[in-house]
């Protein structure tokens, strides 16, 4: 088969003269036309490229003729290519099932199933086809670039092109040279990748490559906390995605990029690394046995409208996540503890959300201090048209200020936002425990101690529960909801409840080191360091694959340096000291650079620097 869209034009331009140092990658063959396959050959022959699409499967052919026509009817109709563009990109594409149609090619660029019989099969075969002069790049996120190449006829030719899905609209290209590739090859493609409008990062060989060793060592971590059950999948996904700003849940990711895709991903990283951490989920396996890979099988940890289908539709589990509200106690006074940027902004929910709050500082004057930066950032809010004046006055006047927590007598909820040290909490807590009518829920707002060392400060642990809010704390939408075992579970449902009635969006989890959001940030942040500390890239590479290939807002770098270095080490030591992890074992250079007094942008100095404010 030799399938052509209409007005298409065979190319003659011979590879047999070409140096990739001196001259363009203008011919390229595409093998393997699925999703990805197709869409790089999109962005290929809207570039001007002439592009050969090769694939066994006649009917995928058809499904990327079909695929490219629907792609550039839509850019027609939005207005972004003429119809002589349209005609002009169909012209310079075409299909074939027969390998021996990239003979033409100045690049190939292998998408075929990640497995390694497979590629080596085409590799080979492409060996017999193509110019020596050719270019031939491998798709694969998982397997051995250098494998590939030194089983090759001209390893040096060989190495790994990673497009991201979608393949259009996605700007990262990983570049991936083994240590036979030629620096001509990887000048080419770089060239390449940048007149397609990519951001292309030059990497060495290793499983996973930047992003998907750091995104898929974070994904494996969300299946095995799903797989113990200590939190439900929908918790999971929108405390990654409201805590972190990430555009989908990590359990939805696995989903869409395939249960048995990932598997095999961490089987490869697991067999470079060792790092426990990388081994997979045992749930990953159990899935992708029983077929259920994510959206292409119409279910996986979700289930789909149809396979193929994007659309999550109820199942059994989806009951997990309704928590329940029966039996919560009415709260309408709320006493706040502390008076730093948290305990102000807390205050500022609840009290804008028709709650009576008191605030108490270690002195009135911190108190007063508090209140009036809420006085400041209502008035921000109605300069915004957020909140009319009338409702600026009113959140005011619920507030009142104190110098102790002896003047919680009579609330129903009184949170503490105190400085992040036990010992501090734990005083606090015995306060509390005085002070507080029966009934009243007490809520730590801790991130990193544990909960029940709070309750068990207290003469009723069953009333203590964790409320984790996220800074900002009027900005961000998402709270942890964390039960200890001893915690009633009409506290725990109150805790819901109000969290409900504050315009907050709960997710609820057992009471161990990090919760959820933690558990997951920081390990990823930690394997960042890891990298740099190895010499396999640069902060500068590592924060643009995250945030080009990963849709991430920020880049491991950019975070750690915001957050606070040492912020990050206490974490770190933390969880390690937990789940007793090695792979969880602060990396030397994070602790080096805190030993230094380089914590981020608060010094001036952390991974970056920073110019003095």
């Amino acid at each position: 088969m030799d399938r052509r869209l209409p007005h298409t034009g065979v190319s003659t331009t011979s590879p047999s003269d070409l140096s990739p140092s001196r001259a363009p990658l203008t011919t390229v063959a595409v093998v393997g036309l699925g999703t990805m396959g197709t869409g790089i050959a999109e962005i290929l022959a809207r570039a001007g490229r002439e592009v050969i699409g090769i694939d066994i499967s006649e009917s995928a052919c058809r499904r990327a003729v079909t695929a490219l026509e629907a792609a550039t009817a839509r850019a027609v109709r939005r207005e972004r290519i003429s119809e002589r563009e349209r005609a002009g990109i169909l012209d310079r594409f075409r299909v074939s099932t027969d390998l021996r149609a990239a003979a033409d090619a100045h690049l190939v660029i292998e998408v075929v199933p990640e497995d390694y019989d497979t590629k080596h099969e085409v590799f080979a075969e492409l060996d017999t086809v193509v110019s020596p002069a050719a270019v031939i790049a491998t798709g694969t996120n998982a397997l051995s670039v250098t494998r590939l190449a030194a089983e090759s006829a001209h390893p040096e030719r060989v190495l790994g092109l990673h497009f991201f899905n979608p393949a259009p609209a996605m700007k990262l290209v990983e570049i991936v040279s083994s240590v036979l590739t030629a620096p001509a090859a990887v000048e080419a493609v770089t060239a390449l990748a940048r007149d397609l409008g990519k951001e292309p990062v030059a990497l060495g060989d290793r499983p996973g490559f930047v992003a998907d060793g750091l995104l898929f060592g974070y994904l494996n971590q969300a299946a095995a906390m799903y797989e113990a059950k200590y939190a439900a999948r929908e918790d999971i996904d929108a405390a990654m995605r409201l805590g972190c700003g990430l555009p989908m849940g990590p359990l939805a990711l696995l989903d869409l990029i395939g249960i048995d895709t990932a598997r095999t991903v961490l089987e490869a990283m697991y067999a470079a690394s060792g790092d426990r951490l990388h081994a997979p989920a045992p749930v990953l396996g159990q899935l992708a046995e029983a077929g259920l890979t994510g959206r292409k099988a119409g279910r996986g940890f979700y289930t789909y409208e149809a396979p193929g289908s994007g659309t999550v539709v109820p199942d059994a589990a989806s009951d997990q996540v309704r928590h329940s509200t029966d039996g919560a106690r009415p709260v309408r006074a709320v006493g706040v503890a502390g008076s730093g940027t948290m305990a102000a902004g807390i205050a500022e929910v609840f009290a804008k959300a028709g709650l009576e709050v008191v605030l108490a500082g270690r002195t009135l004057e911190k108190a007063e201090a508090a209140k009036a930066r809420i006085a400041k950032s209502l008035g921000r809010s109605v300069a915004k048209g957020r909140m009319t004046e009338p409702a600026r006055r009113q959140a005011l006047e619920r507030i009142t200020t104190a110098d102790s927590p002896d003047a919680f007598g009579s609330v129903d909820l009184a949170v503490e936002a105190v400085a992040e040290d036990l010992v501090v909490k734990q005083e606090l807590f015995r306060a509390l425990d005085k002070v507080c009518k029966p009934g009243a829920v007490l809520a730590t707002t801790t991130s990193s101690l544990p909960v029940i060392a709070c309750a068990r400060a207290t003469s009723r642990p069953q009333d203590v529960v964790g409320l984790h809010f996220f800074n900002p704390a009027p900005a961000m939408k998402l709270i942890e909801v964390v039960h200890t075992v001893l915690t009633a579970d009409e506290v725990r449902a109150t805790a819901h409840a109000v969290c409900a009635a504050v315009g907050k969006h709960p997710v609820d989890c057992g009471d161990r080191a990090g919760f959820i959001v933690n558990a997951l940030l920081f390990p990823y942040l930690n394997n960042a360091v890891k990298m740099v500390q190895e010499h396999y890239a640069t902060p500068d590479d590592i924060d643009a694959a995250m945030k080009l290939g990963g849709g991430y807002p920020m880049g491991p770098f950019e975070l750690l340096d915001v957050v606070g270095l040492d912020v990050s080490l206490a974490i770190e030591r933390v969880l390690h000291r937990e789940f007793r992890e090695p792979g969880l074992a602060p990396a030397p250079l994070l602790e080096h650079l805190v030993a230094a007094g380089c914590l981020g942008r608060k010094t001036g100095r952390g991974f970056r620097e920073y110019a003095k404010a």
